[in-house]
């Protein structure tokens, strides 16, 4: 059975257990009307514990599955938005990085519950964007969004 905290995880909002203004989506995250509607858009991408919570500015139009020798293993799909749209709280104090290859990004994961919530680029560059796991979003949030099969194991291209 779910369960329902006693305040918003967003704007810290008491919710009483009796209030039609308490939602909660099937990871247990719990938050006020408001900002289920207005900051989080109906969207709860958060990690396993919920120490890592992911703001995102909008529903993906495509998310991306690869199968380079991380991102297969992570088994995460990948949803990319530009750098400096998409708010990460929790991070750093609750995260730890992978930093691997060219050095050029690094995977972020929960230092608590170890899921993977994202990637950021070491150095940003004013059109630089960022991956979000979208394994970390409430299934009904993704609906009907369309998957891109990506090859970052041989031939760097979409196969769709």
């Amino acid at each position: 059975m779910l369960q329902l905290r006693p305040n918003c995880e967003c704007c810290n909002r008491d919710l009483p257990l009796d209030s039609h203004e308490a939602l909660i989506c099937s990871f247990e995250c719990t938050f006020c009307r408001s900002c289920a509607e207005t900051v989080l858009k109906g969207r709860c991408p958060n990690c396993h514990c919920g120490a890592i919570r992911i703001e995102v500015p909008g529903p993906p139009e495509a998310v991306t599955s690869c199968n380079c020798s991380i991102c297969r293993r992570y088994g995460a799909l990948w949803a990319y938005y530009k750098v400096g749209t998409v708010r990460v709280i929790g991070h750093p104090e609750n995260t730890t990085e992978y930093v691997w290859g060219d050095k050029t990004l690094r995977t972020v994961r929960c230092r608590i519950c170890g899921c993977v919530t994202h990637w950021e680029p070491l150095q940003p560059q004013p059109d630089s964007k960022l991956g979000v796991n979208a394994r970390n979003f409430d299934p009904s949030a993704l609906g009907s969004v369309r998957i891109r099969r990506f090859d970052g194991a041989d031939t760097w291209t979409y196969l769709d």
